[in-house]
């Protein structure tokens, strides 16, 4: 049963969304052109299954909103769907799911889970939508990655990188997951800390290589990653050699809304959670004429909390 505060949150979602809807259309019909397009980022929606143990989280706060996740993200999506001019792709920042009920591989073919009740919602969105890695979405103490990989291609046909080359543009998605910080046999193994491996490095940077305008995507926030890996080659020196090339760089994981500016050469978002508030997404719109991009509903966002006012009329 839903108490005030939860059903406050989501009446004020569903009113928040039908003022999203008019005033997005008179802010993109205002820009609106055969050279643009728009974009969406949702990050942390945690979702559950019957599986999930009630009361496991840290605090009151956590045990509550993760009862709310899947309302929330439904509620997100069906705003991200509304809107027109429309969201022609939407990509989804890591910690898809909250943590694998089981240690068998066959469980999950056996039994509806959280994973399969992610995928249902998802699969609601008019548009594709594009996956990457949260921590959750692992659990590098009990499950290898080899599983994960394995249970996200199989239900969800998702690499553990990715890029989508769209209308001129990369999306690339980076994994935070894959070098020695996160391997438990490693000598450097600290799952608080992001890296790529040697590998994933190579092939971001090859990406880069071709110069087109580029967003990021990576769970950990990059004060959590790694600078460097292997000598100085690592994650924080592609990102200043390709600060022209890289338009913005976006993560998730602290559930809370922090402008990091241009510290790490390109500029860095952490973006808030669905998890904790339904209007935690970003609506982006790109110009390709004259090469620019827009946030659409920043001025909105309530910095270094977990919340984004809707759009309102006033």
């Amino acid at each position: 049963m839903l108490n005030r505060r939860q059903f406050n949150s989501l009446a004020g979602a569903s009113l928040g969304s039908l003022l999203t809807r008019q005033l997005w259309a008179e802010q993109a019909r205002a820009t609106a052109s055969p050279h643009t397009f728009y974009f969406a980022l949702v990050a942390d929606t945690h979702i559950i299954d019957d599986f999930y143990v009630k009361g496991s989280e840290n605090g009151v706060e956590d045990n509550e909103s993760i009862l709310l996740t899947t309302p929330r993200l439904i509620s997100a999506r069906d705003l991200i769907n509304s809107l027109s001019p429309a969201i022609e792709q939407t990509f989804l920042i890591g910690d898809y799911f909250h943590n694998y009920p089981s240690l068998d591989y066959d469980f999950y073919f056996q039994n509806r889970t959280r994973l399969d009740n992610a995928k249902a919602i998802t699969d609601g969105f008019k548009m594709p939508v594009h996956l990457g890695f949260g921590n959750h979405d692992y659990d590098v103490h009990r499950v290898s990655r080899e599983m994960s990989h394995c249970l996200f291609q199989a239900k969800f046909q998702a690499k553990p990188y990715s890029v989508l080359d769209y209308k001129g543009y990369k999306f690339i998605h980076l994994n935070n997951f894959l070098g020695g910080t996160q391997d438990r046999n490693a000598a450097n193994f600290n799952p608080g800390r992001g890296s790529l491996g040697e590998e994933q490095l190579h092939w971001f940077e090859a990406q880069l290589q071709q110069h087109k305008p580029s967003f990021v995507f990576i769970h950990y926030p990059l004060d959590l990653d790694e600078p460097t890996e292997f000598a100085d080659y690592g994650l924080y020196p592609l990102l200043v050699k390709y600060e022209e090339t890289i338009q913005l760089v976006v993560s998730g994981h602290k559930h809370r809304w922090i402008d990091n500016g241009t510290a790490y050469g390109p500029r860095h978002i952490v973006m808030a959670a669905t998890r904790y508030d339904p209007n935690a997404y970003m609506l982006m719109e790109i110009d390709t004429k004259h090469a620019t991009w827009r946030f659409m509903n920043e001025s909105l966002v309530e910095w270094s909390t977990h919340y984004s006012k809707p759009y309102t009329s006033a």
